[in-house]
């Protein structure tokens, strides 16, 4: 938005006015549209389970949970209070994504407050920790499990039903 120019005649300072005048309104218009946009924003996420689902708003608040009956399949209460946060963050995460969306539609051209409106819920809502597979235990190099499990036989016991006797030794040696 350009300012006006003054100096010129009477009428062209008026005309100048106007513009300007009808510029600023027309962006004072379009933040407040951005502005109510942007607190209409809502996120769904779920775990990968479906056991999990959390909506937020825009200010990154719980505004619905559903928990699944699947929930009974898991360990304990200390894994449903993980999930729940976990699912939590990621939709936390996902209000950045669509606020930057409302802001390039809306406002667009005021690459400085887009930028700064979107860094900072990129910095309240970062990323957060992949979602552990549930049922999985994470082994590190180095770990040993504290009760191994027994060594398999490369040999399994003749059946009446097998065609070739697989029991004997190995012709490839």
């Amino acid at each position: 938005m350009s300012q006006p120019s003054f100096g010129g005649d009477g009428h062209q300072t008026e005309q100048e006015l106007r513009r300007w005048a009808a510029d600023v309104e027309a962006k004072a218009q379009r933040y407040h549209r951005m502005q109510n946009e942007v607190a209409q924003v809502s996120v769904v996420e779920s775990d990968r389970d479906e056991v999990v689902r959390v909506t937020v708003d825009a200010t990154g608040a719980v505004t619905d949970l559903v928990i699944s009956d699947r929930c009974y399949e898991l360990s304990g209460g200390a894994e449903l209070a993980a999930l729940v946060l976990t699912t939590m963050r990621r939709a936390q995460s996902r209000i950045t994504e669509r606020v930057s969306e409302v802001m390039a539609r809306t406002v667009g051209d005021d690459a400085q407050t887009v930028a700064a409106v979107v860094g900072s819920y990129r910095e309240r809502f970062p990323e957060p920790d992949p979602e552990p597979v549930r049922g999985v235990e994470e082994l590190s190099l180095g770990d040993v499990p504290e009760d191994p499990p027994p060594a398999q036989s490369a040999t399994r016991p003749k059946r009446a039903d097998d065609e070739d006797d697989w029991t004997g030794p190995s012709i490839l040696t």
